[in-house]
């Protein structure tokens, strides 16, 4: 454990004096991963304190440490989902940063460029050429105006309005290119496993045994089986929703679903 500390200590030591000497920059970076580490520090801040008081013989019963070290322990878990699908842009940017490049391989560097099909010849080069081209020649020029406009909204920056004589505000994608990790045998045979144990936890066969041989006290209620599976579906679907973050797109069958339940509490 000393050995450990020693060198944890050396690797801060040596990068708190490059930050302070300008030589690691931390003036850009995700806001995200800040949050999370400053709450990583908190955590082991209070961790520490409440070993230190075990050590030395006090209480930490009602400490507000334990409410703090609860707190944060639930807003990482929490937040378990949003460093997910950050991970891809996370390690992009990490092979950027070290590498002082982009990598290679990157799919993205792959794709269409439409500004390399505009003419690298001066516009004055036309001039000289054949004037009766007509209706190609206009057609040519919107093409290329078009390119033009799209060149020099690249160049300053998503987020950043184009020219004042378009008027209109150039608009950033919000879909974010990550890979497609294929999902394994063994985790397909996981989740098949759990689908059919729920299934069989939530049979009718399964509740009647336990009710007849469990001693839990049973609840009586007037609603019928099929209500109650409907009303177990609606809660899975907020408890996903809640989770991660998201709306579930509403497709026919659930709103079929919704108007059943509807039409059977009514009874």
């Amino acid at each position: 454990m000393n050995t450990n500390f020693k060198q944890v200590s050396d690797l801060v030591g040596n990068m708190l004096q490059r930050v302070k000497t300008g030589e690691l920059s931390t003036e850009y970076g995700l806001n995200f991963l800040e949050i999370k580490y400053h709450m990583l520090l908190n955590y082991l801040i209070n961790l520490t304190y409440v070993v230190l008081r075990k050590c030395s013989g006090h209480k930490i019963e009602n400490d507000p440490s334990i409410d703090r070290l609860i707190e944060i322990r639930t807003v990482l878990e929490k937040i378990r989902p949003i460093d997910y699908k950050l991970r891809y842009q996370i390690d992009k940017l990490v092979k950027t940063a070290v590498t002082g490049a982009s990598v290679a391989d990157d799919p993205t560097s792959f794709k269409a460029n439409p500004a390399n099909l505009m003419s690298q010849l001066p516009e004055t080069a036309g001039a000289d050429g054949d004037s009766g081209s007509g209706d190609e020649s206009d057609d040519s020029t919107k093409v290329l105006e078009k390119l033009r406009k799209a060149k020099a909204a690249k160049a300053g920056g998503p987020g950043k309005p184009e020219s004042s004589s378009t008027g209109e505000v150039y608009v950033p994608p919000k879909h974010m290119a990550v890979p497609y990790e294929e999902e394994s045998k063994s985790d397909r045979a996981r989740k098949q496993m759990d689908r059919a144990r729920k299934r069989a936890l939530g049979s009718s066969l399964i509740q009647e045994l336990k009710e007849e041989y469990l001693d839990t006290p049973v609840e009586i209620s007037s609603s019928s089986r099929a209500l109650q599976k409907l009303s177990r579906k609606e809660r899975e679907r907020e408890e996903y929703e809640e989770k991660y973050l998201t709306r579930l797109p509403i497709t026919k069958a659930d709103k079929h679903r919704s108007r059943k339940l509807t039409t059977l509490g009514e009874f």
